[in-house]
């Protein structure tokens, strides 16, 4: 579980744009502020003008935006859109047994080097040794009732991920694709092959490499997000 240090604001979004910077009017105000909007994907779906936002405040003083863009409501349902948390979401749910494979491994390494330019999310150790790399991906679209999709735009960098985890298995490593779906109306997990037809190849790829995958559905509220429900992995585009 990811608690909120302090009770979150909630407000109306005017503007999402440059990527992490939003405009919002906050609750019982008439002027915009500009906040932080920590997730530099497309947001699809989630930044409708007037949707209704949930904001934290920063405990440093010295921040330049003091409130950072945590929760929109979309389809009613709160949705968690900000990409520093599933890491630490995915932790939680492979310490709470949602990640088979995974489960009674401890405390893993984060941000390790690997392959030719990445970073690996979380790095375990399974007990005869072998190295575990776990790649976390946010998921957050729903175009369709139930179906959560990723990704909502290109990432070139999401392909190559991929890419160098099949290498670490074929250098006798294990590797795995972990999608923490950050909204609770979903019950499955696809890729949007539409939106990005190179990561849904790259994944079909990695899968026949040996790269694993696991899906994990959070539950959302206004105090904390916390990781409950293990999803199937569709990847319809590899259906007959």
């Amino acid at each position: 579980m990811v608690s909120f240090p302090s009770p979150l604001i909630p407000a109306r979004l005017v503007l999402r744009y440059k990527r992490f910077l939003a405009d919002v009017v906050i609750d019982g105000e008439s002027e915009p502020v500009t906040v932080h909007c920590p997730n530099p994907g497309a947001m699809m779906g989630l930044k409708a003008e007037g949707s209704r936002v949930w904001l934290s405040r920063s405990a440093n003083l010295k921040r330049k935006l003091p409130l950072t863009l945590e929760i929109v409501e979309a389809d009613g349902t709160l949705v968690g859109i900000n990409t520093a948390l599933p890491n630490r979401l995915a932790e939680e749910a492979i310490a709470a047994g949602l990640v088979p494979p995974l489960a009674g491994l401890g405390t893993a390494r984060r941000e390790v080097n690997y392959g030719r330019r990445s970073r690996v999310d979380l790095l375990y150790q399974a007990p005869d040794g072998q190295p575990i790399y776990v790649e976390v991906k946010n998921v957050h679209l729903m175009r369709r009732p139930g179906l959560a999709e990723f990704p909502d735009c290109v990432t070139t960098r999401g392909a190559r991920h991929l890419d160098e985890l099949g290498d670490r298995v074929a250098a006798g490593d294990r590797a795995m694709m972990l999608y923490i779906v950050q909204r609770a109306d979903c019950d499955r997990v696809d890729f949007a092959a539409d939106l990005d037809p190179a990561y849904a190849a790259a994944f079909a790829l990695a899968r026949e490499r040996g790269v694993e995958a696991h899906a994990v559905r959070c539950d959302i509220n206004l105090s904390d997000i916390r990781p409950t429900t293990v999803l199937p992995i569709v990847d319809s585009a590899r259906q007959p």
